[in-house]
């Protein structure tokens, strides 16, 4: 395998070197965020070569038109971008007169970034040779801190090791910003207006068409080689670029710094008649404290943080940094403080597919945030579906559905659909399934009984109807049958009878079906309003009984399998690996006819059904399934390969789960697809922990009981993890000794290669 340019180290990301075609790359893997905002690893001095500058705020995003030549009923009208916003990060300066850039230094030595995982702090530091008598030093430190959600912390040291310097500095808030993927190069921000001050500067900012107000703030001082605190900036403006600015000279061996404060306070939080109040409560508070104390509070965060999530790999640094890396990645996207946020699968590290909400939280990213937080945390994610229920009814009677079916997005921020192409936003309704899965796994997994009652309910009777409307009455197969889908494998379209769906569907109003008689019986007076509420009648459970008795599935004439879908066994079955390396990806390769006529799969379709319902097959059936569709697997997914890794533990094929899991943990450090230059693959990155923890560790929820059966990859010595059930802090160690079970704080049994484990306080 090809060395990449990162460092292997346990608890960082190290670049050694500069090179401008790494750049950004770079700028991706060194992003960083709090769960309120977050921006990519944007050089903070002036850059003429090639970057890609990005900041992004949680929740804040524009309707970008639709940019079709056809029209259809029911198509959405827009595409929500997450915005680019307004940058604070810039810090430009001359030397002696000369404007300082990296990409026109005579020389650039001793070049190193690094993103230490374990303090959430990024840092990068080189010398520059501007001329023969001329040189300098820079180490930069930056972090979004975890404790006060609206703050960003730069500190930028300047040293002068030949000759001495005049440095001219302009700090700066830049309104001058636009996406890289606008379908109509339309503004997407209105500039209010402008606050200039002592403390800080700032440029209030609304949306067009959503009016989210944003006011972008910095505040900048320097800190002299005496350690004095300078704070007697000028300012300038120009347009929308406003500038606190500074003259500084340094003798030769003497550095100085320059320490900014900045970030985003939102209408989302704040009346806009505060926003330079609470501006000024940040500012003077971070002044107060200075950088040292900021770090260690956001130092301690991060701490609490890994003592609930880390996952320690003994004796391979590359499996353990590329573990730790997903784990900071997911922690940096989403902290469950806010329940109208979720998670985009570029979370705050690109614009490429909106940034919006997709079917992956519910099927990957729940997991790792029930089992490594407290559980209000995955609730807040479900509460966010809940909220957006009457948008899921009306996108479904878009399409024409009724009596109160529900049709979540493939793609949303708001809950209305808007994703672009019509073979997803039409077909790829296995989404709702997701959703009731998550509900699902939610409770059996905290064993919070409430959410069900409170909101849960109501979720899944829209999704039920939904189901109950789309499926229709075969007279040929004496069956239910559901026609004209995409199912996960987006390489085939327009299909019928997606084996996965079917089974999602026939699940669901089961699943439903039960939870209403649950309900009814045990909170009969909550039942009562929720069938006041939704216009419910008895004869609704008795239609979903009648259609999931009677769902078809296509299988096989010769063998034991369940077929992907009808016609499945037309096409010509050829195995992945006897395709011409010069083909793949084939994506990028092959016509779309040739990929929808080809057997090959984009990732996990029916192997995702036998993962999310584990225990409805035997493992014998699991071991065919599995040898038949993998070998057609093409992997063309960020969600592929942390399937078939879990699937792989579970048969005992270790070497072939580790395989996967590297690919999938390590996605984007050694950029297998050769696109990390546009964003991070977050969503997938919470299928990196499960490939361990539910791969490897064999973790599963089997009769409303904890299971532990852990493999160990011949790589590994031992690894641990720890997870949170049922608001119980449990600690697993593997070793080939040994496998240590220990629980923290309550009485339970767990099981461990199928034999209890009696937990006592």
């Amino acid at each position: 395998m090809k060395r990449p340019y990162l460092s292997i180290d346990p608890w960082k990301i190290i670049e050694n070197g500069f090179s401008s075609e790494k750049v950004k790359s770079s700028e991706s893997i060194f992003s960083l965020g709090n769960g309120a905002m977050g921006q990519r690893a944007n050089f903070e001095e002036s850059y003429s070569g090639t970057t890609f500058q990005g900041s992004y705020i949680g929740g804040v995003y524009y309707p970008d038109k639709t940019r079709v030549g056809w029209w259809k009923n029911g198509y959405p009208e827009y595409f929500a971008k997450v915005l680019n916003a307004p940058s604070w990060i810039g810090i430009h300066f001359s030397v002696n007169g000369t404007p300082f850039d990296l990409n026109t230094c005579v020389e650039v030595s001793d070049f190193k970034r690094e993103l230490d995982m374990q303090k959430g702090l990024y840092t990068r530091s080189f010398e520059a040779q501007l001329s023969p008598s001329q040189r300098i030093g820079v180490e930069i430190k930056r972090f979004l801190s975890l404790d006060e959600g609206a703050l960003g912390v730069i500190h930028y040291s300047i040293k002068a090791i030949k000759g001495d310097c005049d440095l001219a500095i302009d700090s700066f808030v830049d309104g001058h910003i636009k996406n890289q993927d606008s379908n109509w190069d339309d503004p997407f921000w209105d500039h209010k207006r402008k606050t200039i001050s002592k403390e800080f500067i700032a440029l209030h900012s609304q949306t067009l068409k959503t009016e989210f107000d944003v006011f972008t703030y910095a505040s900048s001082h320097i800190i002299s080689p005496e350690g004095e605190i300078i704070s007697d900036f000028k300012t300038k403006e120009r347009e929308w670029r406003l500038s606190q600015t500074k003259e500084y000279s340094l003798s030769e061996g003497q550095q100085c710094v320059v320490l900014k404060f900045g970030g985003y306070v939102t209408g989302m939080h704040h009346a806009v008649v505060d926003f330079e109040k609470e501006t000024q409560r940040i500012v003077t508070d971070a002044k107060e404290k200075g950088f040292e104390t900021l770090f260690k509070e956001h130092e301690s965060a991060w701490q609490e943080i890994w003592a609930q999530s880390d996952i320690q790999i003994e004796g391979d640094d590359m499996a353990q940094q590329a573990i730790r890396y997903n784990i900071f990645q997911l922690n940096q996207t989403y902290n469950g403080k806010d329940a109208r946020l979720n998670i985009g699968p570029k979370g705050f590290t690109g614009e490429k597919y909106g940034g919006s909400t997709y079917w992956d939280t519910e099927a990957y990213c729940i997991p790792f945030y029930m089992a490594t937080k407290d559980k209000t945390v995955a609730r807040n994610l479900l509460k966010y579906r809940y909220d957006q229920l009457d948008k899921a009814i009306e996108n479904a009677s878009k399409l024409g559905f009724n009596r109160g079916a529900a049709l979540y997005p493939m793609v949303t921020m708001n809950g209305e659909e808007c994703h672009n192409e019509w073979e997803i936003t039409f077909e790829e309704i296995h989404r709702n399934g997701a959703i009731a899965y998550a509900i699902f796994n939610y409770e059996r997994f905290t064993g919070d009984t409430t959410y069900i009652p409170e909101m849960g309910l109501e979720v899944l009777i829209g999704i039920a109807r939904f189901w109950s409307q789309r499926v229709q009455f075969s007279q040929n197969k004496n069956a239910y049958v559901i026609l004209g889908v995409t199912g996960p494998n987006e390489y085939e379209n327009n299909i019928n009878n997606n084996w996965y769906t079917n089974y999602l569907a026939q699940w669901c109003l089961q699943y439903t079906k039960a939870q209403v008689d649950k309900i009814s019986k045990e909170l009969p007076h909550r039942f009562a309003e929720i069938k006041s509420k939704l216009n419910w009648n008895e004869s609704e459970s008795s239609q979903w009984e009648t259609i999931a008795n009677q769902m078809y599935f296509p299988k096989h004439p010769d063998q034991d399998l369940f077929l992907q879908q009808d016609g499945f066994l037309d096409k010509d079955l050829i195995p992945a690996k006897e395709l011409l390396m010069e083909e793949r990806p084939i994506n990028q390769h092959w016509s779309w006819d040739r990929i929808l006529r080809s057997p090959y799969i984009k990732q996990a379709d029916v192997l995702q059904g036998f993962y999310f319902f584990q225990d409805h097959f035997q493992q014998a059936s699991l071991k065919r399934h599995f040898d038949f569709y993998e070998p057609l697997t093409v992997h063309e997914s960020s969600l592929s390969s942390c399937v078939h890794s879990i699937l792989a533990a579970r048969l005992g094929e270790i070497e072939l789960a580790y395989t996967f899991y590297l690919q999938t943990s390590r996605l984007d450090l050694d950029d297998y697809n050769k696109e990390v230059e546009e964003g991070l693959h977050i969503t997938s990155m919470a299928g990196t922990w499960m490939s361990i923890v539910e791969g490897f560790g064999g973790v599963q929820v089997i009769n409303n009981e904890l299971h532990v059966n852990p493999i160990l990859p011949d790589q590994w010595k031992s690894y641990s993890f720890k997870i949170n059930f049922r608001g119980n802090l449990i600690e697993v160690c593997v070793s080939r000794q040994k496998t240590d079970i220990r629980c923290m704080n309550k009485e339970l049994i767990v099981y461990c290669d199928g034999k209890a484990v009696r937990f006592k306080l």
